[in-house]
């Protein structure tokens, strides 16, 4: 993450002298086509921007605007956040999360929107579902879509320092459309987020309407994936409405956090053709244990 904490610093610093950055060109329409990529070894630690077109021409002074696109937002996060740790000093890590990639990309059932949820809180479920999607965005090709859809405590706003609002429960209620509410960050160029928003009324009721169904199919359309941090399965009504709609799940777990009945129930409960699979989150080495890198990554 040194690399992002350099770039705001750096923005910051010019800001603060009073020097105006170029705004960048509006951000490109999200695709229409669905993925039929196959996953293939990845190298980068840091995501790769998209190719240029063509010679990039100065802007001159009267040519550069004083506001970036208003969808185009930039990370604020703490150097200890847990979220994005695609650097060396985090490799392990990485790879981890690099192989539930590799494991989704090939996937019988071939999922496209996939709902991350829990037991109970406090597995990691929000910090699991945008390492997901930002795993994702590292291929240049992709184009991925972060849904908040818990829209009782809207913790993607609150973990990347993003606004929360206008988001999804505005365009449940009708007040406004997708686009209006879709950020892109500047720094994870394929990567989307939809926020929370603000729900003024039982959340509930605005996931059981044909809106969400109908936002999840335009999004189908436009993203070649979806992650969709739900609301923990055992705590309200609102992860049932949510995975109904979408293609597959995957359960996060945190060993001597989880409970293990609760997350029994869970698993009884939930449709078994939805389960794609399981994450352990926050997994410390065991004493015997012996890593079995063969030289190919650090860690």
């Amino acid at each position: 993450m040194s690399k992002i904490f350099d770039a705001l610093k750096k923005a910051d610093h010019l800001r603060e002298a009073g020097v105006v950055e170029p705004a960048l060109d509006e951000a490109p329409a999200a695709p229409s086509r669905s993925s039929a990529e196959t996953a293939t070894a990845v190298v980068e630690e840091a995501p790769v921007l998209p190719a240029e077109s063509g010679p990039v021409e100065e802007p001159q002074p009267e040519q550069v605007r004083s506001e970036r696109p208003s969808n185009l937002v930039s990370l604020r996060i703490s150097a200890l956040s847990p979220v994005f740790p695609f650097e060396d000093v985090h490799s392990r890590a990485a790879e981890q999360y690099r192989i539930v990639r590799t494991k989704i990309m090939h996937h019988p059932m071939q999922p496209r929107s996939i709902v991350v949820s829990s037991a109970t809180s406090g597995d990691g479920k929000t910090v699991t579902a945008i390492n997901l999607a930002a795993v994702l965005a590292l291929k240049q090709d992709f184009q991925i879509l972060l849904i908040d859809a818990d829209l009782r405590r809207r913790d993607v706003s609150q973990v990347l320092g993003i606004p929360e609002k206008p988001g999804l429960a505005n365009v449940l209620k009708g007040e406004c459309g997708l686009d209006d509410t879709l950020l892109q960050l500047e720094q994870f160029p394929n990567l989307w987020i939809l926020p929370a928003g603000v729900a003024d009324r039982n959340p509930g009721e605005l996931l059981a309407s044909p809106r969400w169904r109908d936002v999840v199919m335009e999004c189908k359309h436009r993203f070649n994936y979806m992650i969709v941090d739900a609301t923990p399965m055992a705590a309200v009504a609102d992860f049932d409405l949510i995975q109904v709609a979408c293609d597959g799940v995957i359960l996060v777990v945190r060993p001597d956090h989880t409970d293990r009945k609760t997350c029994m129930k869970a698993l009884e409960t939930m449709p078994k053709d939805k389960l794609i699979g399981s994450v352990l989150n926050c997994v410390e080495d065991w004493f015997l244990y012996k890593g079995q890198s063969y030289g190919y990554y650090k860690g």
